[in-house]
C-alpha cells in the first residue's frame, strides 16, 4: 500500500513539473513576442499586468535568465524523478524507455503545445506571469545578476553588447508596415492618413501646386472695373497681385482686408496697393512634410514657388498639403468635370492639362507620378515622341487613346477602365 502511495506520489510530483515547466516555456514565448507598442498603451493605461510586464522587459536578458533557470531546474527534476520511478519499479534496463517517454511529453506538452498557445494569445499569458516572475526576480536577484554577468561577459568577448538591443524603435517603413497591415484594427480612412503623412516627405511643393499657368491672380495692368469684377466673383481669399506678368509680381493680399472698402464701394487701386503683403517664395524642391513645418513657423497659407533661377513657376497653399492627406476637401466637383468627361461605354475622357496626382486622388486610379506631373508630359514621356490622334498606349495597365494633339500638345485622351487580372 506504501509503495502505491509513493508511486502515486512521485508521478503527481512529475504532473507538476511538468505542469510548471509549460508555465515558464509558455511565459518566455509570451513575454517576448507580446507587441510591445500595445504592451506600453495598456501600461500608460494603468492596467497593473503591462506595467509589470513591461517593466520586466527594461531589461529581458534577466528575465530570461530567470525562465531558463526555472525551466532547466524542473528538467533535471523532472528526468531525475523519472529515472527514480523506472528503476525502483521496472528495473534498470527501463531507464532508457523513461527518459525517450519523458522528452516525447516535454517537447508536447511543454514546449511545442504552451509555447503555440502563448505566441497566438501573448497577453494572456504575459500578463498574469508578470504577477509572479516580478516578485520572483526580486527574490533571487543575486542568482540571476550573476548568471547574467557571466553570460553578458562572454558576448562581449565575442562583439555582442546587450545593452543596445534594448531599445525597440521603428523605422518608417516599419511604421508604414505596421499601419498597412490587414491585421491592424485602425479603420481604413485613417490608415490611408497616416500612411499619407509618411509620404510627405517624398513629395515635393512642384507634385502639388497649381501650375504658373492656372494660377489665378489679379493683373494691375487691366481696367480697375474689370479688377473689381474679379475681386467680387473670386472664390479665393488670397490671390497674388502683379503687373502684366506673374513675375512682376507686387505681393499677395487677403480679400478680408479690402471686403469692407469694397461693399462700400471706396475700394480703389492705392487701397489695394496699401493691402499687399510681401510675397512669400518657397522652392519648387522643397519637401511637403518640410513646407508644412513652413507655413506654420511663418505663418502663411500661400506661397509662390519658384525654380533655381527664380522665376515663378506656379503656387502652393496650405490646403493643396492638407489635402494630400485628408484627400479632397476644399476642391470644386467642377474642377473634376473639367478635366474628366464619363462616357456611356465606361471609359473617360481627359484633359491632357490634368495633374496626375489629382486624377489618381479623385479618380482612384494608380498612373505613375514619378517625373511628369501632367498627363500630357507622362504620355510623351513614355512614348519619347508626340503621338499622332489615335496612338494607343498601356500605362499601369490602363489603356490610353490619343485624341486629340494640338500645337505639340496632347489636348485629349480616351482612358479604359483597368482590367484586374
Amino acid at each position: 500500500m506504501s509503495d502505491d502511495f509513493s508511486l502515486g506520489a512521485q508521478i503527481g510530483i512529475l504532473i507538476a513539473l511538468l505542469i510548471l515547466s509549460a508555465f515558464f516555456s509558455s511565459s518566455e514565448t509570451a513575454l517576448m513576442s507580446i507587441n510591445r507598442y500595445r504592451l506600453r498603451h495598456r501600461s500608460r493605461s494603468g492596467h497593473r499586468g503591462a506595467q509589470l510586464a513591461e517593466a520586466l522587459l527594461k531589461r529581458p536578458d534577466r528575465v530570461i535568465g530567470l525562465i531558463l533557470l526555472g525551466n532547466n531546474l524542473t528538467h533535471v527534476l523532472a528526468a531525475s524523478l523519472t529515472t527514480l520511478i523506472a528503476v525502483r519499479h521496472w528495473g534498470e534496463h527501463s531507464v532508457a524507455v523513461a527518459a525517450l517517454g519523458l522528452t516525447v511529453i516535454i517537447l508536447i506538452f511543454a514546449e511545442v503545445m504552451p509555447k503555440t498557445a502563448a505566441a497566438i494569445n501573448p497577453e494572456k499569458i504575459a500578463y498574469p506571469a508578470a504577477f509572479i516572475f516580478y516578485p520572483l526576480l526580486k527574490l533571487i536577484y543575486p542568482v540571476i545578476w550573476m548568471l547574467n554577468g557571466i553570460s553578458n561577459g562572454l558576448l562581449w568577448l565575442i562583439g555582442i553588447r546587450v545593452q543596445d538591443g534594448y531599445q525597440h524603435h521603428l523605422t518608417q517603413e516599419e511604421l508604414r508596415a505596421v499601419l498597412t497591415d490587414p491585421g491592424t484594427r485602425i479603420p481604413k480612412k485613417r490608415q490611408q492618413m497616416m500612411t499619407r503623412i509618411l509620404d510627405l516627405e517624398n513629395i515635393t511643393v512642384e507634385d502639388v501646386m497649381v501650375p504658373r499657368a492656372d494660377v489665378v491672380g489679379i493683373d494691375l495692368a487691366q481696367d480697375w472695373e474689370d479688377i473689381l469684377r474679379q475681386i467680387q466673383n473670386t472664390p479665393y481669399t488670397r490671390m497674388p497681385v502683379y503687373s502684366d506678368e506673374l513675375d512682376n509680381l507686387q505681393g499677395v493680399v487677403h480679400l478680408r482686408s479690402v471686403v469692407r472698402d469694397l461693399a462700400h464701394g471706396r475700394l480703389e487701386r492705392d487701397a489695394l496697393a496699401r493691402s499687399l503683403k510681401e510675397p512669400y517664395f518657397v522652392h519648387e524642391g522643397t519637401s511637403l512634410n518640410r513646407q508644412l513645418f513652413h507655413f506654420q513657423n511663418e505663418k502663411q497659407r500661400l506661397a509662390l514657388v519658384v525654380d533655381e533661377y527664380g522665376d515663378v513657376q506656379g503656387l502652393v497653399t496650405l490646403e493643396d498639403i492638407l489635402e494630400e492627406i485628408v484627400g479632397d476637401f476644399t476642391s470644386d466637383p467642377a474642377d473634376l468635370a473639367r478635366d474628366v468627361h464619363p462616357q456611356r461605354d465606361g471609359t473617360f475622357v481627359v484633359n491632357g492639362s490634368a495633374n496626375i496626382r489629382d486624377l489618381n486622388r479623385t479618380m482612384g486610379w494608380e498612373l505613375p507620378i514619378d517625373g511628369a506631373k501632367t498627363l500630357n508630359g507622362l504620355i510623351v514621356n513614355y512614348l519619347e515622341s508626340i503621338p499622332e490622334p489615335g496612338t494607343g498606349l498601356k500605362l499601369s495597365g490602363y489603356p490610353i487613346e490619343i485624341l486629340n494633339v494640338t500645337d505639340n500638345i496632347v489636348k485629349t485622351v480616351r482612358i479604359h477602365p483597368r482590367k484586374n487580372s
